[in-house]
């Protein structure tokens, strides 16, 4: 009986510290979705850049660590800025489904461009963090998911904050909820979108220097942002809270999926556990558990 509940605690407590660090590139969605009304479908390709830009500073130019991530930070806020301003700025007042497809379009030429950078093959993404696991009663518990698990907490706090307390945080809230009527009331919506880019680069930097460490850093690490988007439809795309709910909920589900259904059928429900939840939560609450419930009459 102890080792089964040591067992469930063990898929717990790595589900948990997996779902934090899923909850964190959820946030890039959130932000987007927050401040423009559209869905990023590139942000797995930005978290993929930001690993690419810290391996090839630490592998091929031979920066320390911390200014590899420093330029990474540097060049994801920069890469919103200039996407945004090139781009997406374009299509202000176009229908959503047109920024939609320019995302789907950005990340299909990301990944292509994958490839032709100045390394090709999986690329490992070094931290000065320990491999050995910290043992606590029957947890086993990987220092890099405690460490992720911990950053990421910090950061969904601080643009919660963000959102609920800043003149900027709630600019932009307002600029999502009606952009004509925000700039009747003297808010620059063009800047907010810029902010609210930049900030997804921040977010995505962040998620490629730890997820490139758990899975190193090719182009399939843009795959990242597949395995996120059922987090956001469960917590819902507008809401920081539903991310972090949203990401637990899918990591506890990945790992209860792998340790207890795998061995019965001999791998793979992990990889499509969390699809099935998401399918569950558009049957039954489509804008997720924290979303903006709207209802459309035509």
């Amino acid at each position: 009986m102890s080792e089964t509940l040591g067992f469930f605690a063990l898929l717990m407590s790595n589900g948990i510290l997996i779902g934090l660090m899923y909850s964190l590139i959820a946030l890039g969605f959130v932000l987007v979705y927050k401040a423009t009304d559209a869905v990023n479908f590139a942000q797995g390709e930005f978290v993929m850049i930001a690993g690419f830009v810290v391996v090839g500073a630490l592998s091929v130019l031979g920066a320390p660590l911390w200014l590899s991530v420093a330029a990474a930070l540097a060049s994801m806020v920069v890469f919103g800025f200039v996407l945004e301003r090139v781009v997406l700025r374009k299509l202000i007042g176009r229908p959503v489904i047109a920024v939609v497809m320019a995302t789907i379009g950005l990340a299909a030429i990301l990944r292509g461009l994958g490839p032709f950078t100045i390394f090709s093959g999986t690329r490992p993404l070094p931290l000065p963090i320990s491999d050995e696991p910290f043992i606590v009663g029957p947890l086993f518990i990987p220092p890099i998911q405690l460490v992720g698990g911990t950053v990421s907490l910090v950061f969904l706090a601080a643009f919660g904050w963000f959102f609920l307390r800043s003149r900027q945080g709630i600019a932009m809230r307002a600029v999502a909820d009606n952009q004509q009527v925000a700039m009747a009331m003297g808010i620059d919506v063009q800047r907010y979108f810029g902010l609210a880019w930049a900030m997804t680069g921040i977010v995505s930097a962040l998620g490629g220097v730890l997820w490139g460490n758990l899975l190193g850093v090719d182009v399939n690490l843009a795959l990242v942002g597949f395995k996120v988007f059922p987090v956001v439809i469960l917590g819902g795309l507008d809401s920081i809270p539903g991310a972090i709910v949203g990401g637990l909920i899918v990591g506890i589900v990945e790992n209860v999926a792998a340790g207890y259904i795998d061995p019965v059928v001999g791998g793979g429900t992990k990889d499509f556990a969390p699809y099935v939840l998401m399918i569950m939560a558009l049957m039954i609450r489509p804008y997720g558990i924290f979303g903006k419930r709207i209802i459309e009459r035509i």
